[in-house]
């Protein structure tokens, strides 16, 4: 597990612009297994790429997107242990990538962006692209 001193910064990053910080596995059930609605959910993790182009890429998503997901939500990769797995529970056939992002609508999984989709992207690209997938979906 990480030190809470280290990643309490990179979890206010999203929560602060909305998103629930999701620590349970009863909470990881009582989001993703809603039926109805969108739901965003980001797999958070302290690797460089999380912090130069996952997060602020979501941000500037959510930020500048007409169309967006009703919930958005995020776990702790090596923080929440128990929340990620469940989360990745939800994400299969996908195997554990960290850091993540799913788009859920009516509780199936409709977007995937694994970690290899996001290495060597600028955030601006990984937000395009989520803007064009919540176009579609929200």
């Amino acid at each position: 597990m990480y030190p809470e001193h280290l990643t309490t910064p990179m979890k206010e990053e999203l929560v602060a612009d909305g998103f629930l910080d999701v620590t349970t596995e009863a909470q990881v059930d009582e989001i993703l297994g809603k039926q109805e609605g969108t739901v965003l959910m980001v797999v958070n993790s302290v690797c460089g790429c999380a912090a130069g182009t996952a997060r602020p890429g979501v941000r500037h998503a959510v930020a500048n997107s007409e169309k967006k997901p009703e919930t958005l939500a995020t776990v702790f990769a090596g923080v929440d242990r128990e929340a990620v797995q469940k989360a990745r529970e939800y994400m299969l056939p996908y195997p554990p990538s960290s850091p993540s992002i799913a788009l859920f609508k009516d509780g199936e999984l409709v977007h995937f962006v694994e970690r290899h989709h996001i290495e060597g992207r600028s955030a601006e690209m990984i937000g395009e692209h989520l803007k064009a997938v919540f176009a579609e979906y929200c």
